[in-house]
């Protein structure tokens, strides 16, 4: 049985983690809406309390009050004495500033992530504990939902919890409250301490070299972790400079979200990869307006890129050097226009990332090439008898998009050129070059780390199509085949570009990975052994059946003979594809869900 001192502190390091406040309802538009209010330095404080963290918000502050009530009980019974807790006098005990939560209570609060299993890059986390360089610290960050809190609570569950703190920062919460509670922890003996949404402090990438300087060089092992991962990557360059090991979360490959999930299925991969949270498809279903759901449709995309990487940019930009960082961006960051702009990017970026795409009226891709094939193929004009006006406007609604006409700025090239830096430094997209034979330059290709919000907005496409009103008068079967083939081309490309970003983030320091273009057909593929001087090549086909067409290519005497003359000897001639490995002549088919599997840094 715990004495009353043990309860005491116990109840304290709780309500330290729960809402301070109480709720209260203003009328908006007519109809009442949830206020978390507080006081604090002497001002009223207020915050909207979102749809998302509603119930949990009302729970966690009814919970608060039971305890303060039993708080106020037991310390009734301390003759005379008064504690402190975020609420009033109670105590003599250490008031914490922030929410401080250390000793048994962090057993509770690692309970949830027991049965998960460790991310690939959790080996960095435990070394940088076990043996990490004193004055060093840990930064781990990525976009939204890639595991991050697990990985902390889950290295948290492996230290002793007499010596271990784990802060939760709060948008209220100051520098000057932190560094208080980090001397208080300090005095207590605290040698571990993890500080969640770090980048939440207004001052933090600028004061980032606090934490080395001083703390780290005390002795203490402190992990920062947090969705602004920008703010990371410009403290790391500048404050915390050669001072952090970091830890980057936000690219999951195929390999540790088929081991983690369970899910062995590539098509799976592409709708949802990207996160950790698998999604929905009912776009018009109320109930399922979860924003926890990443990728369950376009609305739920488009809120997930406003919140973790147009909200983390101008977040981390407007905190980097008092907000005079924005570059060419501030006019479109003034405007309102960034979040559309980034949106835009997005959507074309495995296409044609060019400021034409940008500026222009916006007119899907997926659209066209399915019409195409259709046609060619002698399978359905029905794409051709659509309203394809009215389709695409429906699309560029559903995309919130604004077109050349509703945008107040113009977008430039420097626009276009800045926003893709930082979405490279988020780890969102990656460059792989398209080679031809003979060209002195390469053709710019980038390749998008989080397949499922790509594949959602092509769904958005489709949801759109269905509304068309002579497409929705074809025939049940006809309908259906074709909405389905639109997604099967972007699934075919989406599954050609995903082998193609993990072959060449896994290839060896004497291996060269590259699509390979000649003035007719390509090879999907190519990975050169740069010591030997031999190739291989490859064909990835989103299909589970063999067809002579599918490695015309690979068997093209002109291909081959201008690809050896460049690359060195062809060893081995591959169809990657969704269909059990075989060997068809000197053709082998490779299974693409092993294949990923098989790739290891």
């Amino acid at each position: 049985m715990k004495n009353n001192d043990e309860r005491i502190r116990e109840i304290l390091q709780i309500i330290a983690s729960l809402p301070k406040g109480n709720v209260s309802f203003k009328k908006i538009k007519g109809k009442e809406q949830p206020y978390l209010q507080w006081t604090e330095n002497g001002k009223r404080c207020s915050r909207y309390i979102k749809t998302s963290v509603r119930e949990e918000t009302l729970r966690a502050v009814e919970y608060r009050k039971k305890l303060e009530q039993e708080l106020h009980a037991l310390t009734r019974e301390d003759s005379g004495m008064t504690m402190q807790s975020p609420s009033g006098p109670y105590h003599v005990l250490p008031a914490y500033e922030t929410r401080v939560i250390t000793g048994n209570s962090l057993n509770d609060l690692c309970r949830q992530i027991k049965d998960f299993r460790e991310r690939d890059c959790m080996n960095i986390l435990h070394r940088y504990l076990e043996t990490g360089t004193p004055g060093r610290i840990c930064l781990l960050y990525g976009l939204r939902r890639t595991g991050k809190t697990t990985m902390v609570l889950q290295a948290i569950d492996t230290l002793p919890k007499d010596q271990t703190a784990y802060i939760k920062i709060m948008s209220s919460d100051t520098l000057p409250a932190l560094e208080h509670d980090l001397k208080m922890l300090h005095s207590q003996g605290i040698r571990y301490v993890f500080i969640d949404e770090v980048t939440l402090l207004k001052d933090f990438i600028d004061s980032a070299s606090l934490f080395s300087d001083i703390y780290a060089m005390l002795g203490m092992k402190i992990v920062l972790s947090g969705t602004d991962s920008l703010g990371f990557l410009l403290s790391s360059e500048d404050e915390l400079y050669d001072r952090a090991y970091t830890i980057h979360t936000t690219f999951i490959p195929f390999r540790e979200y088929s081991r983690l999930l369970g899910i062995h299925d590539v098509d799976e991969y592409i709708r949802y990869g990207g996160t950790f949270r698998i999604g929905e498809t009912a776009f018009d279903d109320p109930a399922l307006q979860d924003e926890s759901i990443s990728f369950r449709d376009d609305e739920s995309t488009r809120r997930y890129i406003d919140s973790a990487i147009a909200h983390n940019i101008q977040h981390s930009l407007s905190c980097y050097r008092n907000g005079t960082h924005f570059r060419h961006l501030l006019d479109l960051y003034d405007a309102g226009e960034l979040t559309g702009a980034i949106n835009r990017i997005i959507k074309d970026m495995n296409h044609s990332f060019l400021l034409s795409v940008l500026t222009r009226d916006f007119i899907s891709n997926d659209l066209g090439i399915s019409r195409r094939n259709l046609r060619k193929e002698h399978v359905s004009d029905a794409l051709d008898r659509i309203d394809e006006h009215m389709v695409t406007e429906r699309l560029r609604q559903i995309l919130d998009i604004r077109t050349r006409q509703e945008m107040t700025v113009t977008l430039t090239a420097d626009h276009v050129r800045e926003i893709k830096e930082y979405l490279y430094l988020l780890d969102l997209i990656v460059d792989c070059p398209i080679e031809t034979i003979g060209a002195e330059k390469p053709v710019e290709h980038i390749l998008f780390t989080q397949p499922g919000m790509r594949y959602s907005q092509a769904q958005a496409l489709v949801f759109s199509l269905m509304k068309d009103e002579m497409f929705s008068s074809l025939h049940p079967q006809e309908r259906s085949m074709v909405t389905e083939r639109i997604l099967q081309e972007v699934r075919g490309r989406m599954l050609e570009d995903i082998i193609l970003l993990e072959t060449l983030r896994t290839a060896k320091k004497n291996q060269h990975v590259c699509k390979l273009q000649f003035a007719a057909g390509e090879f999907d593929m190519l990975i050169c052994d740069t010591e030997k001087y031999t190739c291989r090549i490859f064909e990835i086909k989103h299909s589970t059946k063999t067809d002579k067409k599918q490695f015309r290519h690979l068997i093209d005497t002109d291909k081959c003979c201008l690809a050896e003359q460049q690359y060195g000897e062809i060893t081995e001639r591959c169809v990657i594809y969704r269909g059990p490995e075989k060997t068809i002549g000197n053709i082998r088919y490779l299974n693409a869900e092993k294949f990923l599997e098989s790739l290891h840094l």
